[in-house]
């Protein structure tokens, strides 16, 4: 771990969608998003924990809206759920408009970092104990989803 206090500040992203991000219907491609969530997601961790970070899992990605081209996708990631070595991060990713700056929400998931050390080997991250009924709950969504993810890769053996 590190001497540093952690840091749960949101990570906010703007990123312009244009023409060569999208598919021939004129919004943003999925896997565009979901780089940009990743890309959040890890500096999430990485402020909280002041450590390098692996993705380990994208789970519970839910996408409503499109983004279209020529609008703004922000992208706000905050971790919501620790456990020894990994991060649990919210994301959430809306459109907006370049003339009214309105945000229409597009998409939300949560996303699992593993703190790495220089060797690549898993290393402990400070914990986070929610304080407020909303840190609780997402703590709890965050929980059940990794819970989830744990018992499919001992399925798998893994």
């Amino acid at each position: 771990m590190t001497e540093h206090p952690a840091d749960r500040a949101p990570i906010v992203l703007l990123e312009e969608v244009f023409p060569g991000d999208t598919n021939p219907y004129g919004t943003a491609f999925g896997g565009r998003i979901l780089a940009l969530m990743d890309r959040a997601a890890g500096l999430a961790a990485s402020r909280f924990a002041h450590q390098n970070f692996v993705t380990a899992s994208l789970d519970a990605v839910d996408f409503h809206a499109p983004i279209r081209q020529g609008e703004i996708a922000e992208v706000v990631a905050e971790v919501v759920y620790t456990s020894r070595h990994t991060c649990g991060i919210e994301v959430e990713v809306s459109a907006l408009d370049k003339t009214r700056w309105e945000r229409r929400p597009c998409c939300r998931g949560i996303m699992f970092m593993v703190a790495i050390g220089p060797d690549g080997s898993p290393r402990s991250v400070p914990p986070f104990e929610p304080s407020t009924e909303v840190d609780r709950l997402r703590w709890e969504e965050a929980a059940e989803v990794h819970l989830r993810r744990l018992q499919r890769r001992r399925a798998r053996g893994a």
